[in-house]
Formats: structure tokens, sequence, C-alpha cells
């Protein structure tokens, strides 16, 4: 299994081109930091390459900016090029499957994501939340029904 979870930060706002096929793909690079450090020490961060291709290309390019915090879901991928000295250089980056926001809410944008696989809904034709909960805390109430475990 192949799979890349990352949740970092944009260094600098995405770039999208497109192939001689007209196809979009943006790449971005984002810092992640590590989750320790060591005594009196600043965090260190990695820093990762990432790939988006055709509509999710496109909706990084829009909405993200350098700064913003983002999380990626996609793969990684190895590859290899040789410059002009003939030497040959060995790259990973992560291709993006999904993208989200990770910041909070802000006035001029909301929380959310993109995915190739998303299905747009027009103007409304929005899904209604199967439930809603009755408080207006947010949250659902549990029963102390223990029948229902599976286990």
């Amino acid at each position: 299994m192949n799979k890349a979870i990352l949740l970092g930060r944009l260094t600098a706002d995405p770039e999208l081109r497109y192939t001689t096929a007209n196809i979009p793909v943006c790449r971005f690079s984002i810092a992640v930091d590590r989750p320790y450090a060591k005594q009196g020490e600043e965090r260190q961060a990695d820093f990762f390459r990432i790939t988006a291709w055709r509509s999710t290309g496109e909706f990084a390019s829009r909405y993200f900016k350098k700064g913003m915090r983002v999380l990626v879901e996609g793969w990684i991928r190895n590859d290899t090029y040789d410059d002009n000295q003939g030497v040959r250089h060995y790259t990973v980056d992560i291709q993006a499957d999904r993208l989200y926001f990770a910041d909070g809410r802000r006035d001029d944008m909301s929380a959310g994501g993109f995915s190739q696989q998303s299905s747009y809904k027009g103007q409304g034709q929005q899904d209604e939340p199967a439930m809603k909960p009755e408080s207006g805390d947010g949250f659902f109430p549990l029963s102390d029904d223990d029948d229902d475990l599976p286990f």
C-alpha cells in the first residue's frame, strides 16, 4: 500500500501549468513539523513537494495561498532524471488525490476540501444532512444501550 497523509503549511503560492496535451498540473510544497524536538531546541520541519493534476490542481491554484495550513492525501512517487552533465538525480514527491483546508474557518473562505472524485452540486441542489443535532452544541446525543456494540 502506498498512501501519504500530510498536514502542513504552504511554503509558497501553488504554481499551475499545463502539459502539451493541455492537462492542468499544479505544484507546491508544504512544511510539516516533526513530532518531536530536542530539549532546548526549536522543532524542525520536513519539506514535501506536492503535485496535483487536473481539477484537483486547479482547485489548489485557485484557493491555496502561501502560509495556509492544508491537508494532503495522496501517494509517494519516486522518479529520476539526468542533468546536463549526465548526473542522475533521484526525486520523491507526493501525488495528491485529495486536498483539504486545515485552517479554521475564515470570513473569506469556508473550511472544506476537494478531490478528483468530488461531485458538483449546483445551486439549490445541496444535500441535506441525514440527522441534525438536537442541541445547539453540534453534538449528537449518545444512548447508553450497550446491546448495539459489536463486541
